[in-house]
């Protein structure tokens, strides 16, 4: 386990993953990060890469060949190296392996980089194409958040508020975790999303190319939340656990498959294409309060 801290909030991030573990803002005590209780969700903030969400039948194709690969690949499973350090900085990479080519047939080098400034966090996510073709890609952030976020609080005391009024539809997903072809009803011009249970109970809330580029999570019955800045990003999902205390708030450059996908890696919806010797970088944060 790794830490960081500043004169407001201490980090904590496994290199498993590059996985952020925990953030304690330090004046009033709390704990901002779900407990990773395995009897709902083991796990706290995975990062999402070279997938985010699923694949038809766990598999796509590219250059005529099939490959295998899990829902929002591999990155979370794999251990990092940490790659430079400063009083405020840390960067974790992952290359790619003999392994990796075996489910990706892709040279990449891929960063995950957590700064703190003041009570926030920045999560900067880095692609770099080692190799002589093309990259194809997705990445994304997975962040549970505890809710209720003090003690003796409920679920129900707590909402979304984007930065700005949305009228948006959820995108469903199948059994299979695959995006259906018509949205639901979920934002009908309003800037607030109540959270309940219920809610999460047909998975995850998908939502595509919002105007907002921050959301807040907040109480009605006190003042601390966390604003969550996700621009640049142009997938967010909102997500819990059936039944859990946690609520994420997951910025994607990529999402899941269609119910209609043709199978092949380059058609996919929201995949990122990075020439050889190319960079790409995406940075999502969170502010504290």
């Amino acid at each position: 386990m790794i830490h960081l801290e500043n004169e407001l909030l201490k980090v904590s991030i496994a290199e498993k993953g590059a996985e952020l573990q925990s953030i304690i803002r330090k004046d009033n005590g709390l704990e901002y990060m779900w407990s990773g209780d395995a009897t709902f969700w083991g796990k706290k903030s995975p990062v999402l890469f070279p997938i985010v969400g699923g694949l038809k039948n766990n598999a796509y194709t590219h250059n005529g060949k099939t490959y295998p690969l899990g829902r929002h690949g591999f990155a979370r499973d794999k251990v990092f190296t940490v790659s430079a350090q400063t009083a405020n900085t840390i960067a974790f990479t992952l290359e790619s392996t003999a392994d990796t080519l075996q489910v990706y047939p892709f040279t990449f080098r891929f960063t995950v980089q957590y700064q703190l400034n003041n009570a926030s966090l920045l999560v900067t996510y880095k692609v770099e194409n080692t190799g002589n073709e093309n990259l194809l890609f997705s990445v994304g952030g997975h962040p549970a958040f505890k809710v209720p976020l003090t003690d003796g609080g409920s679920y129900e005391d707590y909402y979304l508020q984007f930065d700005t009024a949305e009228t948006a539809g959820r995108w469903p997903l199948s059994d299979e975790g695959l995006i259906k072809t018509a949205t639901e009803p979920l934002l009908e011009n309003t800037d607030t999303l109540p959270l309940n249970k219920p809610l999460f109970y047909g998975d995850a809330l998908v939502l595509k190319h919002l105007q907002s580029k921050s959301v807040t999570l907040k109480s009605k019955t006190h003042a601390h939340g966390l604003r969550f800045h996700f621009d640049g990003f142009p997938f967010l999902g909102i997500w819990s656990a059936k039944n859990a205390d946690f609520v994420c708030i997951e910025p994607w450059c990529g999402i899941a498959d269609s119910i209609t996908t043709t199978g092949r890696l380059e058609d996919k919806e929201g995949i990122e294409t990075l020439a050889p010797q190319g960079s790409f970088a995406k940075t999502w944060s969170v502010d504290l309060f």
